[in-house]
């Protein structure tokens, strides 16, 4: 009797866990578009300021979002992890 409650909750824990990791993913993916996103807008507006210094900025925009991008693949790779495993 026991053993079979603890293994409807251990398979109810699996499930809840996949839906953890799906939606952990699928945050990791948003707030990465989003933060790339602010830092075009911010790029843009910092260009518009400055023109002359348009190069740098853009470096440095490229820079920030390679490693946003960098760290939710990393996200996601994890949460993918999750769900198979």
């Amino acid at each position: 009797m026991l053993l079979s409650v603890l293994l409807q909750a251990t398979a109810a824990a699996v499930g809840v866990s996949k839906l953890g990791a799906a939606i952990g993913a699928g945050l990791a993916v948003i707030g990465a578009g989003l933060g790339i996103g602010k830092i075009g807008g911010s790029a843009m507006e910092a260009i518009a300021r400055q023109p002359e210094a348009s190069g740098d900025i853009r470096m440095n925009m490229i820079i920030a979002a390679a490693l946003i991008e960098g760290v939710a693949l990393l996200a996601v790779v994890v949460c993918l992890l999750v769900f198979f495993l």
